[in-house]
């Protein structure tokens, strides 16, 4: 991960999105596939099946709008600190910041014993915060394999005196626990791998950008003998998992013809769900804003925000940072109600122990959740859409675009007999007050009121007027239930 923290990444991310390319509704109405996908050396099952079968294949993402990113890696034990520096940028992101020679980052994996790794307790801790899903580094950018590889033996198992397969334990604790598991895999930059990419953050350099020559060699070489192996791996030994592969940072060196080659491995897994971040000009399933949340969604597409609870995806130990659970609870209503989903991060450190602030986040999320979750999960985006903001008409953003200025007082989200509002601000007039409500609304009242209280409202004309009590329910966000005849 890094689209967001270099210059050269975030030139990455644009490239990305045109490569994805975008869908009109068009391509969500009827029942052929879209025939105007680019001409892939490989079709990818996004270009051949029909809107039915990709709403079967979506429907348990679409419904789960809320996920466990995991990353952890031999980048927890420096910690974001190297020969005695803080070294800035993201932790996992420390050996390329820092250039650390491939033999001295390699010399970290006889120092992996991460011990305290529970994977019940990860798995009950996503649960708990009342998410659907977890995504795992399966092996990020430094090359380090977090499960049992028989490809390389630069793995947790093969390296470490831990032994275990964290993989494996997830998968088999997400089965039991009702969770879906995906894998994140850094197909195209590998940094202590011969060939693989390297982006230089910070820099303007070429694509590739070897800082010892012990990184040096052929891409197609490491391609065929590390990445696509172990990608057979993470697809064949994992039992009904993973339901995700999450690719990440594609280069240019990632050509149509050498990304067919992951597609072939990717087709024989019909249910599969996988990203815009393959390269080589696949679309994939879902875009992926990373560390914001887009204005208006996706139209058309499938979509997902990644954030990180501080300003870290891989643990540091001096980045205290953390997101307050008002601003993560309401990232959540704010991406549910454009229709998207949030894969929220947490950093394990060197023993396999999440920061404590991301525990302590992460239940206060779920009781929201236990209590209003109706709101958020298998739920449309909203039928009004002013709510969420406007764009400037003065202040622009760094590409001359104008600038999108969030409102803050409430947001929607919907079902077919229910529209929801999550208010964020209580209205100090007693009303929450609508001009224009697209449907008839039959009655009101508070999802936190466990009695169903009915609330007195008034529509006519078009608009409608709800009375509200006196005070919230909820200091974060409190949601207002109508509802609705088709």
């Amino acid at each position: 991960m890094n689209f967001v923290h270099s210059t050269i990444a975030s030139v990455v991310v644009s490239v990305v999105l045109v490569l994805a390319g975008s869908s009109s509704d068009a391509q969500l109405k009827g029942s052929k596939p879209d025939t105007r996908v680019a001409d892939h050396p490989v079709p990818a099952i996004q270009d051949t099946e029909t809107v039915a079968q990709r709403d079967a294949r979506m429907q348990w993402w679409r419904e789960a709008r809320f996920g466990m990113f995991i990353h952890w890696g031999l980048y927890s034990i420096p910690a974001g600190t190297w020969d005695g520096k803080q070294i800035p940028g993201i932790g996992e992101w420390i050996m390329n910041r820092a250039s650390i020679p491939v033999a001295d980052y390699k010399a970290l994996a006889p120092q992996f014993n991460p011990t305290s790794f529970n994977a019940h307790d990860i798995v009950a801790l996503a649960k708990s915060a009342g998410m659907k899903y977890i995504v795992i580094t399966s092996k990020h950018h430094d090359g380090f394999a977090m499960f049992d590889s028989k490809a390389n033996a630069f793995n947790i198992v093969a390296a470490t005196p831990f032994k275990r397969d964290p993989l494996r334990e997830l998968a088999e604790e997400c089965k039991k626990q009702g969770i879906k598991l995906g894998f994140y895999y850094s197909q195209d930059q590998d940094w202590t791998a011969p060939g693989g990419d390297a982006y230089k953050t910070g820099d303007h350099k070429p694509p590739t950008f070897h800082w010892d020559p012990a990184q040096d060699g052929s891409f197609d070489t490491y391609l065929q003998t590390k990445a696509i192996p172990q990608l057979k791996e993470l697809l064949g030994n994992y039992g009904d998992f993973p339901a995700v592969i999450w690719f990440d940072t594609p280069t240019p060196n990632m050509t149509p013809a050498r990304a067919a080659e992951i597609v072939k491995l990717l087709n024989e897994h019909p249910k599969l769900i996988w990203n815009n971040r393959l390269g080589g000009t696949y679309k994939g399933d879902t875009e992926t804003p990373e560390q914001y949340i887009p204005a208006q969604g996706y139209p058309g597409r499938d979509w997902e925000s990644c954030m990180t609870m501080n300003d870290t995806w891989g643990y540091k130990s001096y980045d205290t940072n953390f997101k307050s659970t008002e601003t993560l609870l309401r990232n959540l209503i704010d991406i549910a109600s454009k229709g998207g989903n949030y894969l929220l991060n947490i950093g394990p450190d060197s023993k396999g122990i999440v920061p404590a602030a991301e525990v302590e986040r992460l239940h206060e999320m779920g009781k929201w959740l236990s209590v209003n979750g109706e709101a958020i999960y298998g739920t449309k985006p909203t039928l009004f859409g002013a709510e969420a903001g406007s764009f400037s008409a003065t202040e622009k953003e760094e590409d001359g675009k104008p600038k999108f200025i969030p409102a803050w007082n409430w947001r929607s989200t919907t079902k077919p007999d229910k529209i929801y509002i999550e208010i964020f601000n209580w209205p100090s007039s007693g009303t929450f007050h609508l001009d224009k409500m697209p449907r008839k609304v039959t009655g009101a009242y508070l999802l936190a009121d466990s009695a169903h209280k009915p609330l007195k409202l008034n529509q006519s004309g078009g608009s409608l007027d709800v009375q509200l009590p006196a005070e919230a329910l909820d200091p974060i966000a409190t949601v207002l239930v109508l509802k609705t005849s088709k």
